[in-house]
């Protein structure tokens, strides 16, 4: 955890602060997760990779009944993040925590283990051990909750060159877009139970897919 969350902090001690006025560029698909999220009224959401706080403040204007939950790995995001739930007027709804999405105990963290709603946006393509993560989330899906999941696609219907640019830009980042994300989120569904989905946005340039726990 420590690597990684030194690499992370080092990766955003400077970016944090023109990350999502950057990011909103190229991020596609973020905000169709979050207007599908549709949590029950005083239902929990928990985003994991929270980051700025972009997205939870996104939600929480889109449902104001919820009750919102942020973890990340870096100190830097979180700093950030605190400060842009407080100028939202949110500080009393968004509680965050510090944690590595691969293992982290929720109880813990925000005094509760399960959420109706978990989301990760564009974060597994950052994370090394990205099937833990992925595991971990599901476990974190109450009864009868979803787990929602966007991030970068294999850019299969568009120019080869495209793709290799896109990729290459990318790995700058440390960010490594996962082929294996459908297949991945099946095999859980089946493990864990629940009903996978999965599919392409924006001609692959990105993946939209999650589960609903039974």
């Amino acid at each position: 955890m420590s690597s990684h969350r030194q690499l992370m902090d080092g990766v955003y001690r400077y970016q944090r602060h023109i990350y999502d006025l950057t990011r909103k560029y190229y991020l596609l698909g973020r905000d169709g997760l979050i207007a599908d999220l549709d949590p029950p009224a005083g239902g929990a959401v928990l985003e994991i990779g929270c980051g700025t706080g972009r997205n939870l403040i996104a939600v929480g204007k889109a449902w104001p009944k919820a009750r919102l939950y942020g973890v990340d790995i870096s100190e830097a995001m979180l700093e950030t993040a605190g400060a842009s739930v407080d100028k939202a007027g949110m500080a009393n709804r968004v509680t965050l925590a510090q944690g590595d999405a691969c293992g982290f105990d929720a109880e813990a963290l925000f005094g509760r283990a399960k959420f109706e709603r978990v989301f990760i946006s564009y974060a597994l393509s950052m994370i090394p051990e990205w099937e833990m993560a992925l595991a971990q989330a599901a476990r974190c899906v109450a009864p009868g909750g979803r787990l929602e999941i966007v991030d970068f696609g294999q850019q299969d219907r568009l120019p080869v060159l495209w793709k290799r640019l896109l990729f290459g830009w990318l790995q700058r980042f440390h960010v490594s877009p996962r082929r294996e994300l459908g297949l991945a989120i099946e095999r859980l569904a089946q493990e864990s139970g629940g009903f996978p989905h999965s599919r392409a946005l924006y001609r692959g340039y990105a993946v939209r897919g999650g589960l609903i726990r039974v």
